[in-house]
């Protein structure tokens, strides 16, 4: 009886986990106008998406500041930063933690592009990337491709640290080079 017991409590945690970590089932689907929003950034200034118009906008969910994967991400991003500005695009970080967090990340790991505070969670939702663990809510690991008209032409649910940035990247040049109509 203790053995079904126990099996039965594992198998209503698994359900649990699984059911948190689903995340980019409703996010914003390729050709529909990216959500709008406004966030304070690391330097304590309030930043719209709108403000970005004209321009082509890598807009990044991450979990947390200071972890492995999050700071393998971070500095790809800040490695390639100087062709992401060539071809036009800026790089925007949002993650659930605060602008001070924020602020200590970016100095820590020299990194110069924008980490948006999401602290009551309502972009990751609105992108449908927050993570609920039930004692902690994260931004989960999603990238959204934003063009220059605020339209999203990219979304990356699967995202791998290491390789992201430059995936990106190609994807950047491919739809720049294609013809407008797409």
């Amino acid at each position: 009886m203790i053995g079904i017991c126990a099996a039965v409590i594992v198998l209503l945690v698994a359900v649990f986990v699984v059911r948190a970590m689903r995340t980019g089932e409703k996010a914003p689907s390729l050709g529909t106008p990216a959500p709008d929003f406004t966030l304070n950034s690391q330097d304590g200034k309030s930043f719209s998406l709108h403000d970005l118009r004209g321009k082509w906008v890598v807009l990044y969910f991450y979990p947390k500041d200071f972890t492995s994967g999050c700071t393998k991400e971070a500095h790809n991003f800040q490695r390639d930063r100087e062709q992401y500005e060539r071809s036009n695009a800026i790089i925007i970080g949002v993650s659930v933690q605060d602008e001070a967090t924020h602020q200590k990340f970016c100095a820590k790991e020299g990194l110069g592009f924008r980490l948006l505070a999401d602290t009551n969670y309502q972009v990751s939702s609105a992108y449908d990337s927050l993570v609920n663990l039930g004692v902690a809510k994260l931004s989960a690991r999603h990238t959204f491709l934003i063009d220059p008209d605020g339209v999203v032409r990219r979304v990356y649910l699967n995202v791998n640290a290491e390789k992201h940035s430059a995936e990106v990247l190609a994807d950047l040049s491919q739809l720049q080079q294609a013809p407008a109509a797409e």
